[in-house]
């Protein structure tokens, strides 16, 4: 009874005070965007790293004037504070992760996308192993023949978690830069092939 009250009060106050500590470090920091111009009006599925998540929110707009996207985070508690968060940004949640409920989450991805949504995604996550890219992604881009643009969120000043995503935090008072491929189609790729290039793209600064 406590576990649940515990949970349900922090459900409450942590993702109001997330929203707040995220503008917070966003206005501190400078701001350098290495990303495309425009992406058109297609629906797009974006991707970065479980650990950099954090500070995404403020990129999508910048992509995307009117915020029309679902995020995909874990149905865990911690997915939920996440889930709720985001709402702040105007962001929708699809609750569940590739690799538990893997097929209904699939399917609301894919759904999402023919419906005109953009998609968020960790490959990574919700629980890694980091850097290792799940076949989610792969499965949803090719079914809709959407393509992927992928994000870098490197700030200059950081504290680091000792999670297995190793998660970041940036500092008050640095630089957060910024960025983005050009959006890439994968749909004549096998899956080892596509999970590869997604996994060397993520891994460059220029992501």
């Amino acid at each position: 009874m406590a576990k649940k009250l515990f949970r349900a009060i922090a459900l409450i106050i942590v993702p109001f005070l997330a929203s707040i500590l995220i503008r917070l470090l966003y206005l501190t920091n400078k701001k350098k965007f290495y990303i495309l111009k425009t992406l058109g009006d297609e629906p797009i599925i974006f991707a970065c790293w479980h650990g950099e998540l954090l500070m995404l929110p403020y990129l999508y707009k910048k992509f995307r004037k009117t915020p029309h996207a679902k995020v995909l985070i874990s149905s865990h508690f911690d997915g939920m504070l996440i889930s709720k968060t985001i709402k702040y940004f105007r962001l929708g949640t699809i609750a569940g992760s590739t690799n538990r409920n893997a097929t209904r989450v699939l399917i609301q991805g894919i759904k999402a996308l023919r419906d005109g949504y953009d998609i968020g995604i960790t490959p990574d996550g919700p629980k890694g192993p980091r850097y290792e890219v799940a076949d989610g992604i792969i499965v949803m881009a090719q079914k809709t023949k959407c393509k992927i643009v992928l994000i870098g969120i490197k700030p200059t000043k950081f504290w680091q978690l000792n999670s297995w995503d190793k998660f970041i935090i940036p500092k008050p008072f640095g630089t957060l830069n910024y960025y983005s491929t050009e959006p890439l189609d994968i749909s004549d790729l096998e899956l080892e092939e596509a999970k590869n290039l997604i996994k060397e793209r993520l891994k460059k600064n220029e992501a």
